[in-house]
């Protein structure tokens, strides 16, 4: 037995309601600045009401549906009421345009879609190329949007809350049934949907609660996107196990950032890089430091003056990490007891091993770069699988760990060290660039005869998108008709920042493949002469 037993979220939702009751589980600030509060009790029972208001809609265990919500008390609603009823919820970006959400709907086989109505334009343009999807829900409407004329073909949630029982009937839910579809970037064409499960959701409750040591008096100051396992297993999980605060944040805002961490009480908050800077970037004040947090779990390397002045001007401890959706999120922490070593992604969290090891999926030495490997349990201490994608599933599991496509080392003390990504992705602000999959938009272009997406070096947000392209001949383009052609049909953050026309591009002698290491050693070398110059 492991420290997971038969328990799923449904158990964990259902025991901290009822041992925690009536103390503040959520707090919620819109971009308005208006706040709501609700304690565990009245989860659990909005819970409840929700879950009964899906199964009168036909949702059995089983059907995958899909949430397209901002950050927002709902949005907790909705997964916590999809868990208890064994449903899986499908998480996709509110970033997404039409083409991208088609995708998602239609690929993950979903039969609904929760959405709120500044979606409703987006969603009505795609749901005729659904035609799985039974019925679309709508939250977060406020009076105005409750007449029912503007959004035809829809069920308003907030009408049926009232009426709807808060007892809800048992479902019987084994620990590794599927959870959570989340889309995640890799090296192919168009996202994977990688399959996490009651039991991870749960481990990673115990891991991040534990290693954080996060109590039912911690405050966790949460912004990270909901359709990211970063809300999900490091803000939402660690806190309702621990029995801690939520507070919400709908959107990141640098400039009222710290006000509202000291105004709400925050103990702890998590932050990557691109935030870490866009705080640096504030005018600052006499009130910096003067705020409650005690640690900030972080991720994505800064320059060691700006670790070094974040963590004076702000009084607050840097934790780096690093992870992905496929091990869960926090993989390798730096320790709270032991020694926390700047820029360095620690040491590996309880029930899992990690190796640093060569392309033969041997182990090699100390300070040795090679690819970061994850020992663990699929279902359990690693997630599932891919949706649909057996052989996708094997490959990242071959030879009894998975392979996480990073570079790193490992030093004398065994704590891990991040080098850069062995796939062909770019990090922008916190979220993964599959370059593959932008350049098979551009590629689409009736102007384009090839192109090559890559990596340019961003101040704030680490990595911008930048493509390389060979027209066709005869033609002409500018920068804009691609970006606007890509904009159409990608999520903002993917849309390439920079667009540079060639003759040609650099080939391989065999297999005519386009030496792609050789353009982004080009760009960084150029930028880095400009830096210095």
């Amino acid at each position: 037995m492991d420290v997971i037993g038969s328990r799923n979220l449904r158990w964990v939702i259902e025991h901290r309601a009822g041992t925690y009751d009536d103390k503040e589980f959520i707090v919620f600030e819109d971009n308005q600045g208006n706040v709501r509060r609700y304690s565990y009790k009245q989860v659990n029972e909005l819970v409840n009401k929700f879950a009964n208001i899906l199964i009168n809609t036909g949702v059995k265990k089983g059907d995958k549906v899909v949430v397209h919500l901002h950050n927002s008390p709902e949005y907790v609603i909705c997964w916590f009421a999809i868990a208890k009823i064994g449903a899986v919820m499908v998480c996709t970006n509110i970033l997404y345009p039409a083409y991208e959400m088609e995708y998602c709907v239609s690929f993950s086989d979903s039969v609904v879609i929760i959405t709120e109505p500044e979606y409703m334009p987006m969603i009505n343009s795609i749901r005729s190329n659904c035609p799985k999807i039974k019925n679309i829900l709508l939250w977060r409407t406020s009076p105005y949007y409750r007449n029912k004329e503007l959004f035809p073909n829809t069920i308003l949630i907030s009408d049926l809350l009232e009426d709807t029982s808060s007892k809800l009937p048992e479902v019987k839910i084994d620990p590794e049934d599927e959870l959570i579809m989340l889309f995640t970037s890799g090296t192919t064409a168009r996202p994977k949907g990688c399959l996490l499960t009651h039991a991870n959701a749960v481990y990673a409750g115990i891991f991040g609660s534990q290693w954080w040591k996060i109590t039912d008096k911690d405050r966790n100051l949460s912004f990270m996107p909901y359709f990211h396992v970063n809300g999900q297993f490091i803000s939402i999980m660690p806190t309702l196990t621990a029995g801690a605060t939520l507070i919400i944040l709908e959107r990141f805002s640098a400039t009222r950032y710290m006000e509202q961490a000291r105004r709400h009480c925050a103990t702890i908050a998590t932050l990557v890089g691109a935030t870490c800077l866009m705080l640096l970037n504030q005018p600052a004040t006499a009130l910096d430091a003067k705020n409650d947090i005690r640690i900030v779990p972080y991720a994505i390397a800064i320059p060691e003056e700006k670790w070094d002045e974040f963590e004076k001007r702000f009084d607050v401890k840097l934790c780096d990490l690093w992870g992905m959706t496929e091990t869960l999120g926090a993989t390798t922490i730096n320790p709270l007891d032991g020694v926390l070593k700047r820029n360095c992604i620690g040491l590996p969290r309880l029930g899992i091993d990690v190796m640093i090891a060569n392309d033969e999926g041997k182990e090699v030495p100390v300070r040795t770069i090679g690819e970061i490997l994850v020992k663990g349990i699929p279902g359990r201490t690693l997630f599932k699988g891919y949706y649909k994608n057996s052989e996708a599933t094997e490959e990242i599991f071959r030879g009894g760990w998975l392979h996480s496509g990073d570079n790193g080392c490992m030093d004398e003390d065994g704590y891990f060290h991040f080098v850069d990504r062995k796939k062909d992705m770019i990090h922008v602000g916190g979220e993964n660039v599959a370059a593959s999959e932008v350049e098979d938009v551009i590629v689409h272009y009736p102007k384009v005869n090839e192109c090559a997406v890559i990596s340019t070096p961003d101040p704030i947000r680490e990595e911008a998108v930048k493509t390389l392209v060979v027209l066709k001949e005869g033609e002409s383009a500018t920068e804009e008709e691609i970006i606007n052609f890509c904009k159409e049909r990608l999520a903002k953050f993917k849309v390439p920042k920079f667009v540079e026309f060639r003759e040609s591009l650099p080939k391989a002698s065999v297999g005519n493949k386009i030496q792609k290491a050789k353009l982004r050693e080009e760009e960084w070398e150029k930028w880095e002469k400009a830096r210095t110059s």
